[in-house]
């Protein structure tokens, strides 16, 4: 869905808006995740459980980093997160340019997977990325996954961005 599309202007918004207002303070979170969740699936639903797993990963990951005792395994959480964030990036992103590397180099002949990209799949990795290192670093991790998720599947960030330190939105 684009943000400049009849049906975004005209009823996604509105309702997205119109629900976010009815709602009490301690569900707004829940519902903009919502909204979120249905805006990415409208442009690739395919792609949305790659977003809740990568969601999955970095709330788990924060809670692992802050609740390590040990610095190595505070260092492990952490490079866990980060690599299995970074690789579903990288694959989605560079498989096809390997595997054609891989057949000009050694000259074979393997078939290109012709992935689409998934929708604001760097954005949100990134996301993911700086609240990782935020956690590392010494700020407190989120312990609800309704919020950091809301936080990663921000409708109006997803595209576009800016990408934002959770420090600075959390409240």
């Amino acid at each position: 869905m684009l943000f400049s599309s009849l049906i975004f202007l005209y009823a996604f918004l509105p309702l997205a808006l119109l629900c976010y207002l009815a709602t009490p303070r301690g569900i707004k979170n829940a519902v903009l995740l919502l909204f979120s969740l249905l805006f990415y699936a409208w442009g690739e639903p395919k792609y949305l459980i790659l977003m809740i797993a990568s969601i999955l990963v970095g709330y788990l990951g924060g809670l692992s980093v802050s609740h390590a005792k040990k610095p190595w395994v505070r260092k492990l959480s952490l490079g866990v997160s980060l690599g299995l964030c970074i690789a579903a990036l990288a694959f989605f992103k560079y498989a096809d340019f390997f595997l054609l590397s891989w057949n000009e180099l050694w000259h074979t002949d393997l078939p290109l997977l012709k992935l689409a990209l998934p929708i604001g799949i760097s954005f949100y990795t990134f996301q993911i990325l700086s609240y990782l290192i935020d956690v590392y670093r010494g700020a407190a991790p989120q312990k609800n996954p309704i919020d950091f998720a809301a936080y990663v599947s921000m409708f109006p960030q997803l595209i576009a961005g800016p990408i934002v330190r959770y420090s600075d939105i959390a409240p």
